[in-house]
């Protein structure tokens, strides 16, 4: 069959598209013909999607907390579609660490990202989305129901982001706009390597107090996050995922990428809070 002859999905945008869990999204929609486009960190990344794509994905380099660059990209993508059929709200960055050892500004800086980087793509790319009653797909994770310990940031703004997308899909359901939650579990995308970093930035950190308070703890904490990591899902697999959660029909509110996300979101639904408190403590290693 000659490539005039096959038939389009539609178009697609994926935030953090450059590398990891969103680089294996682009791809995999790629693969299946539809028309992507996506955001990327650097013009390294850039240059290594479109050869691993044989040009079939077209990034651009933008940060999502800069909303002048969001809504020029967004416009750029409008300018070459009919609409927009697929968003893929996956750009996210992890900070973890004590809540009392954290800098509030590291804080801030997640939730820019995480929280209000994404609410900007949303808002810039629903013009798009209504031509065609297309659909969100709001990549988050099993800590945004069960935030862990040393990991604050991140399950506090995923958890605003499912917020805010249950608000969308109520707001946007008039238009024919499906949103949908995306909840990951552990993967290996690429983010281990980063993530230890960032572990042992934090614990390098702390003060002579702070490491008498949480050094061992917060010890315990980072050998069982880097396992969790290592073991997890694969990243294509997770992508895979991703996009059968993006296609089903009708659409899930909310939907477990991996079996362990999915136990999770099992298991907070069937248990009380005492046991759930006593499950993340367990998850971390930090009571047996």
């Amino acid at each position: 069959m000659s490539s005039a002859s096959v038939q389009s999905k539609g178009s697609a945008a994926v935030t953090g598209a450059g590398s990891g869990l969103g680089r294996d999204i682009a791809l995999g929609l790629a693969a299946i013909n539809y028309r992507v486009f996506g955001t990327a960190l650097s013009s390294e990344e850039v240059a290594d999607l479109k050869q691993a794509s044989n040009g079939t994905v077209s990034l651009t380099v933008c940060d999502m907390t800069d909303e002048v660059a969001v809504n020029d990209w967004a416009r750029e993508v409008d300018s070459r579609t009919e609409g927009l059929d697929l968003l893929i709200n996956n750009a996210g960055i992890l900070t973890p660490g004590p809540l009392e050892v954290l800098p509030l500004g590291a804080i801030r800086r997640e939730f820019d990202v995480n929280v209000f980087g994404a609410l900007s793509v949303i808002n810039a790319f629903l013009p798009a989305l209504r031509k065609t009653r297309g659909r969100v797909v709001q990549v988050s994770t099993w800590t945004a129901s069960l935030p862990l310990p040393f990991n604050g940031p991140s399950g506090a703004s995923k958890a605003a982001m499912e917020a805010f997308a249950a608000v969308y899909r109520a707001e946007l359901k008039s238009f024919g706009i499906d949103v949908v939650i995306a909840a990951a579990g552990n993967m290996k995308t690429g983010g281990p390597a980063k993530t230890a970093a960032a572990l042992k930035r934090i614990a390098d950190s702390m003060t002579p107090e702070q490491q008498r308070l949480y050094g061992p703890t917060f010890g315990t904490f980072t050998e069982k996050l880097n396992s969790m990591q290592e073991s997890g899902l694969e990243s294509v697999a997770a992508a895979r995922r991703v996009i059968e959660i993006a296609e089903q029909v009708p659409a899930p509110s909310k939907a477990g990428v991996g079996q362990d996300a999915e136990e999770i979101l099992r298991f907070i639904r069937e248990h009380s809070d005492a046991e759930q408190d006593a499950r993340r403590l367990q998850i971390v290693g930090l009571q047996h």
